[in-house]
């Protein structure tokens, strides 16, 4: 099995002056659900090279076992550095895709045209996709054969109003996740704050935030164990 872990390349907080990028636990659990499967995975951002890490993901009341296994592993620090160029990846090349969160999607993968082609030839080639946290945003242009928005009417999940005020940023992300996934016409739901949900439906996996992701990752194991059977 072959999968491309997507991460952000934005590394500021709107105007503020203040420094984001991807969630080290958003990238550090499924990366090692994913490698002790003996999945071969590959990391992408859409600037290539080494992808900003958001500094308070790393802070010791967000560290876990994975994120400080991840950050004293040599091969996992080198594929940090020198992540592929989003532009270079094509879904044909792996089995199955995971996006990483943090607000740092929410201004760059949220809009740019190869995240979103590379989300609708995933989804239209039969192949499981799964987003956590802030990454089911990354969903907002992103269409079905008809036009029409893909996650309409699907069952989906992705960080809450509620917890985008727990971290005081409501007014300075582009737009909220919750709210935005819920205007597009989706079966949006969602548990207490801070607690692990993810949903699947059909092929799409969304998960509501961090402490989503390494659950995120082993449903996406299964899924795509089955759409290669």
């Amino acid at each position: 099995m072959r999968i491309v872990i997507v991460l952000t390349s934005h590394d500021q907080l709107g105007s503020t002056g203040r420094p984001t990028g991807f969630w080290l636990e958003e990238l550090a659990a499924p990366y090692y659900r994913f490698k002790d499967s003996g999945v071969d995975v590959v990391l992408a951002s859409p600037k290539g090279g080494r992808p900003p890490i958001d500094p308070k993901s790393n802070e010791p009341d967000f560290q876990t076992d994975e994120t400080r296994r991840f950050e004293s592993d040599p091969e996992a620090v080198a594929a940090l550095a020198n992540t592929t160029r989003l532009d270079t990846v094509s879904a044909d090349d792996f089995d199955t895709v995971f996006y990483a969160g943090g607000h740092g999607p929410l201004w760059d993968l949220a809009e740019d045209p190869d995240s979103v082609r590379l989300i609708e030839a995933t989804l239209g080639t039969g192949k499981p996709l799964a987003l956590v946290c802030h990454a089911p945003g990354v969903l907002r242009h992103a269409t079905n054969p008809d036009g029409t928005p893909l996650v309409r009417g699907r069952r989906v999940t992705g960080f809450t109003n509620g917890e985008e005020a727990g971290v005081g940023l409501t007014e300075i992300v582009p737009f909220l996740v919750e709210d935005k996934l819920i205007q597009l016409g989706a079966e949006y739901s969602k548990v207490d704050d801070w607690q692990p949900y993810v949903i699947a439906d059909g092929l799409l996996i969304t998960g509501q935030n961090p402490a989503s992701s390494g659950p995120a990752a082993d449903v996406l194991i299964k899924e795509t164990n089955k759409t290669r059977a």
